[in-house]
């Protein structure tokens, strides 16, 4: 008798940690699917969730709004993105002195991108000029956690991956915990790039963050200034649903829960979820990597 694999999900036990990222709302109805996303998934406990900081600093009121009441009205740990963009150091110093007074512990520091559509980063003459130099800035400020970013199919800037890990590794020495990667679709794409990252000599903690695709002809839009690479396999997946929004999240769960799961047999035990502000796609690829509420309290 032919001996039947195992389901697919079988065999994962939950042991993995999770954390989300939202974006700031722009009208009362966002702000009410917003709060009901980080309801639905607080019971799973997620390491931190995170809040974006618009082009330019655009959303920086609300990004902070967010976050504050975040610490506020939940126990989640809460991180604010910040960027240099747009900003003088002491305007920088300020935000990140008004976070920490509300008890804000974690920040996400980037280089941040012009507001202007294919401008190029100019840094200000007395702002800050690179995520390493924010760093620097930001831990001589407070004692903060700082997350920065990664990218395994390579800065669309960068001269060379090899100058990409370079600029990655000075954000590290500068004080940062941890990299979170720019979206991808393959898994090896991101375990070649641990392998790489470990080769040059860093060893701090790189986590994958994982795009459930909600609507691909989006994604595709997303895709080209992040450098990343969409596979054909993905477009063949999801042509023919663009007016079937149900089927499309049933496709896109379970290309997102397939991603995550060859990447747990890879070694990785955190996924940063990009969650466009929508708990649904999330909360099922969790489900199924065996993330669950009653698990959680019981660990507790």
């Amino acid at each position: 008798m032919t001996d039947v694999p195992q389901p697919m999900f079988a065999d994962l036990p939950g042991d993995i940690e999770v954390s989300f990222e939202f974006f700031p709302p722009k009208t009362p109805a966002m702000e009410t699917t917003l709060w009901d996303s980080i309801e639905t998934l607080a019971p799973l406990a997620p390491r931190f969730v995170s809040v974006t900081y618009g082009a330019g600093g655009s959303t920086r009121e609300r990004t902070h709004d967010v976050v504050a009441r975040i610490v506020r009205e939940t126990n989640i740990p809460a991180a604010a993105h910040l960027t240099c963009v747009n900003a003088s150091r002491g305007e920088i110093d300020a935000i990140a002195d008004a976070y920490w007074q509300v008890g804000v512990r974690h920040i996400v520091a980037l280089r941040g991108d012009p507001p202007a559509k294919g401008a190029r980063f100019e840094a200000q003459p007395d702002g800050y000029a690179s995520a390493a130099d924010l760093v620097t800035g930001l831990k001589r400020r407070h004692d903060f956690e700082i997350s920065v970013s990664a990218y395994p199919e390579v800065h669309p800037e960068a001269r060379s991956a090899a100058a990409d890990l370079d600029a990655f590794k000075a954000k590290l020495d500068a004080g940062a915990s941890r990299g979170i990667t720019q979206f991808f679709f393959e898994p090896e794409t991101f375990l070649r790039f641990r392998d790489s990252a470990a080769a040059a000599g860093i060893g701090a903690e790189i986590v994958p963050g994982i795009l459930p695709v909600t609507n691909f002809a989006n994604l595709q839009r997303m895709a080209g200034p992040c450098g990343t690479v969409v596979p054909g396999w993905m477009a063949k997946l999801f042509d023919g649903l663009d007016d079937k929004p149900a089927a499309r999240q049933l496709v896109a769960a379970s290309v997102a829960a397939e991603q995550c799961r060859q990447l747990y047999a890879g070694g990785v035990r955190h996924f940063h979820f990009y969650t466009l502000n929508r708990a649904e796609l999330a909360y099922a690829i969790c489900h199924m990597l065996g993330v669950r509420p009653a698990a959680r309290e019981l660990a507790a």
